[in-house]
Protein backbone atom coordinates (compact mmCIF):
# COMPACT_ATOMS: atom_id res chain seq x y z
CA UNK A 1 0.00 0.00 0.00
CA UNK A 2 2.76 2.32 0.72
CA UNK A 3 4.56 1.69 -2.55
CA UNK A 4 1.36 2.80 -4.50
CA UNK A 5 1.09 6.01 -2.39
CA UNK A 6 4.77 6.47 -2.73
CA UNK A 7 4.32 6.12 -6.83
CA UNK A 8 1.45 7.68 -6.93
CA UNK A 9 2.81 10.90 -5.55
CA UNK A 10 5.89 10.34 -7.89
CA UNK A 11 3.76 10.30 -10.85
CA UNK A 12 1.58 12.97 -9.92
CA UNK A 13 4.60 15.18 -9.59
CA UNK A 14 6.09 14.35 -12.65
CA UNK A 15 2.74 14.65 -14.79
CA UNK A 16 2.40 18.33 -13.35
CA UNK A 17 5.79 19.38 -13.90
CA UNK A 18 5.38 17.84 -17.36
CA UNK A 19 1.86 19.98 -17.74
CA UNK A 20 3.55 22.96 -16.16
CA UNK A 21 6.34 22.54 -18.55
CA UNK A 22 9.01 22.77 -15.37
CA UNK A 23 10.37 18.90 -15.92
CA UNK A 24 14.11 20.57 -14.96
CA UNK A 25 12.89 21.25 -11.29
CA UNK A 26 11.89 17.09 -11.35
CA UNK A 27 15.62 16.75 -12.44
CA UNK A 28 17.19 19.33 -9.93
CA UNK A 29 15.46 18.14 -6.74
CA UNK A 30 16.51 14.13 -8.14
CA UNK A 31 19.88 15.30 -7.97
CA UNK A 32 19.68 17.11 -5.22
CA UNK A 33 17.86 14.58 -3.19
CA UNK A 34 20.61 11.56 -4.28
CA UNK A 35 23.39 14.37 -3.33
CA UNK A 36 21.68 14.58 -0.06
CA UNK A 37 21.04 11.11 0.93
CA UNK A 38 24.67 10.05 0.12
CA UNK A 39 26.16 12.78 2.14
CA UNK A 40 23.59 12.08 5.45
CA UNK A 41 24.84 8.48 4.94
CA UNK A 42 28.17 9.11 4.73
CA UNK A 43 27.92 10.30 7.80
CA UNK A 44 25.46 8.45 9.93
CA UNK A 45 27.72 5.53 8.69
CA UNK A 46 30.89 7.10 10.48
CA UNK A 47 28.99 7.84 13.79
CA UNK A 48 27.45 4.13 13.28
CA UNK A 49 30.62 2.55 13.06
CA UNK A 50 31.89 4.44 16.22
CA UNK A 51 28.84 3.24 18.05
CA UNK A 52 29.26 -0.21 17.07
CA UNK A 53 32.80 -0.69 17.89
CA UNK A 54 31.81 1.14 21.37
CA UNK A 55 28.90 -1.62 21.31
CA UNK A 56 31.51 -4.30 20.82
CA UNK A 57 33.51 -3.34 23.33
CA UNK A 58 30.72 -3.37 25.94
CA UNK A 59 29.81 -6.88 24.69
CA UNK A 60 33.58 -7.91 24.93
CA UNK A 61 34.03 -6.35 28.40
CA UNK A 62 30.88 -7.55 29.91
CA UNK A 63 29.11 -5.03 29.71
CA UNK A 64 26.35 -5.91 28.00
CA UNK A 65 25.56 -9.15 30.18
CA UNK A 66 26.01 -6.74 33.06
CA UNK A 67 23.37 -4.41 31.70
CA UNK A 68 21.61 -7.98 30.79
CA UNK A 69 21.55 -8.90 34.35
CA UNK A 70 20.40 -5.88 35.47
CA UNK A 71 17.60 -6.30 32.87
CA UNK A 72 16.78 -9.70 33.18
CA UNK A 73 14.24 -9.33 36.38
CA UNK A 74 11.86 -6.92 34.72
CA UNK A 75 11.82 -9.11 31.61
CA UNK A 76 10.43 -11.98 33.63
CA UNK A 77 7.93 -9.81 34.71
CA UNK A 78 7.23 -8.15 31.28
CA UNK A 79 7.01 -11.66 29.67
CA UNK A 80 5.57 -14.58 32.27
CA UNK A 81 4.77 -16.36 29.14
CA UNK A 82 8.26 -17.07 28.29
CA UNK A 83 10.31 -20.01 30.19
CA UNK A 84 13.42 -18.82 32.02
CA UNK A 85 16.54 -19.66 30.16
CA UNK A 86 14.48 -19.82 26.47
CA UNK A 87 16.81 -18.27 23.79
CA UNK A 88 13.81 -15.81 22.92
CA UNK A 89 14.84 -13.93 26.70
CA UNK A 90 18.29 -13.62 25.01
CA UNK A 91 17.72 -12.21 21.89
CA UNK A 92 14.98 -9.50 23.75
CA UNK A 93 18.09 -8.37 26.28
CA UNK A 94 20.17 -7.95 23.59
CA UNK A 95 17.52 -6.02 21.56
CA UNK A 96 16.68 -3.79 24.30
CA UNK A 97 20.29 -3.23 25.34
CA UNK A 98 21.10 -2.17 21.34
CA UNK A 99 17.71 0.04 21.85
CA UNK A 100 18.69 1.68 25.34
CA UNK A 101 22.00 2.94 23.51
CA UNK A 102 20.16 4.16 20.97
CA UNK A 103 21.47 0.92 18.31
CA UNK A 104 18.28 0.37 16.26
CA UNK A 105 19.97 -0.65 13.70
CA UNK A 106 21.96 -2.75 15.87
CA UNK A 107 19.02 -3.82 17.17
CA UNK A 108 16.95 -4.91 14.75
CA UNK A 109 18.34 -8.32 13.92
CA UNK A 110 17.55 -9.07 17.41
CA UNK A 111 14.49 -7.88 17.85
CA UNK A 112 13.69 -10.50 14.42
CA UNK A 113 15.16 -13.47 15.97
CA UNK A 114 13.36 -12.43 19.61
CA UNK A 115 10.41 -12.53 17.62
CA UNK A 116 11.33 -15.77 15.83
CA UNK A 117 11.71 -17.44 19.06
CA UNK A 118 8.36 -16.30 20.68
CA UNK A 119 6.37 -17.76 17.65
CA UNK A 120 7.74 -21.12 18.13
CA UNK A 121 6.12 -20.56 21.90
CA UNK A 122 3.09 -19.19 20.24
CA UNK A 123 0.13 -21.50 20.25
CA UNK A 124 -2.02 -20.23 17.56
CA UNK A 125 0.83 -19.39 14.28
CA UNK A 126 -1.33 -17.22 12.98
CA UNK A 127 -2.28 -14.55 15.90
CA UNK A 128 0.59 -12.46 17.75
CA UNK A 129 1.06 -13.92 21.32
CA UNK A 130 0.89 -11.85 24.11
CA UNK A 131 4.45 -11.96 24.42
CA UNK A 132 5.14 -10.90 20.95
CA UNK A 133 2.92 -8.28 21.02
CA UNK A 134 4.52 -6.81 24.57
CA UNK A 135 8.40 -7.10 22.32
CA UNK A 136 6.33 -4.92 19.49
CA UNK A 137 5.29 -2.46 21.98
CA UNK A 138 8.63 -1.97 23.93
CA UNK A 139 10.51 -1.96 20.30
CA UNK A 140 8.46 0.80 19.25
CA UNK A 141 8.47 3.09 22.31
CA UNK A 142 11.52 2.06 23.44
CA UNK A 143 13.64 3.85 25.86
CA UNK A 144 16.67 5.64 24.73
CA UNK A 145 19.37 6.75 26.46
CA UNK A 146 21.93 7.86 24.02
CA UNK A 147 19.75 8.35 20.82
CA UNK A 148 22.92 8.09 18.41
CA UNK A 149 21.32 8.68 15.05
CA UNK A 150 19.73 11.79 16.15
CA UNK A 151 23.13 12.82 17.39
CA UNK A 152 24.70 11.76 13.82
CA UNK A 153 22.26 13.76 11.83
CA UNK A 154 22.18 17.15 14.22
CA UNK A 155 26.09 16.81 13.57
CA UNK A 156 26.03 16.13 9.84
CA UNK A 157 23.89 19.53 9.77
CA UNK A 158 26.15 21.39 11.79
CA UNK A 159 24.20 21.65 15.43
CA UNK A 160 26.27 23.63 17.60
CA UNK A 161 25.50 20.94 20.53
CA UNK A 162 24.14 18.05 18.97
CA UNK A 163 23.69 16.16 22.43
CA UNK A 164 21.72 18.82 23.85
CA UNK A 165 18.86 16.47 23.00
CA UNK A 166 19.57 13.45 24.94
CA UNK A 167 17.68 14.74 27.85
CA UNK A 168 13.99 15.13 26.03
CA UNK A 169 15.14 11.95 24.02
CA UNK A 170 15.44 9.95 27.77
CA UNK A 171 12.17 11.59 29.26
CA UNK A 172 10.14 10.90 25.95
CA UNK A 173 11.52 7.91 25.76
CA UNK A 174 10.64 6.59 28.91
CA UNK A 175 6.72 8.28 29.05
CA UNK A 176 6.40 6.24 25.47
CA UNK A 177 7.66 3.32 26.73
CA UNK A 178 5.53 3.48 30.13
CA UNK A 179 2.11 4.29 27.96
CA UNK A 180 2.78 1.18 25.60
CA UNK A 181 3.36 -1.26 28.58
CA UNK A 182 -0.01 0.29 29.91
CA UNK A 183 -1.86 -0.16 26.42
CA UNK A 184 -0.14 -3.82 26.16
CA UNK A 185 -1.00 -4.96 29.59
CA UNK A 186 -4.86 -3.46 28.87
CA UNK A 187 -5.07 -5.21 26.13
CA UNK A 188 -4.00 -8.09 27.30
CA UNK A 189 -6.32 -8.46 30.59
CA UNK A 190 -9.17 -7.33 28.12
CA UNK A 191 -8.20 -10.50 25.97
CA UNK A 192 -7.81 -12.77 28.57
CA UNK A 193 -11.35 -11.67 30.03
CA UNK A 194 -12.88 -12.64 26.80
CA UNK A 195 -11.59 -15.76 26.51
CA UNK A 196 -12.29 -17.32 29.54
Amino acid sequence: MLNAIWLALIVISIAVAAINGRMEVINQAAFEGAKTGVTVCFGLLSILAFWMGLMRIAEKSGLLELLARALSPIIQLLFPDVPKGHPAIGYILSNMSANLLGLGNAATPMGLKAMEELQKLNADKQVASPAMCTLLAINTASITIIPTTMIAIRMQYGSVNPVEIVGTTLLSSFGATIVALFIDRWYRYRHTRRHR
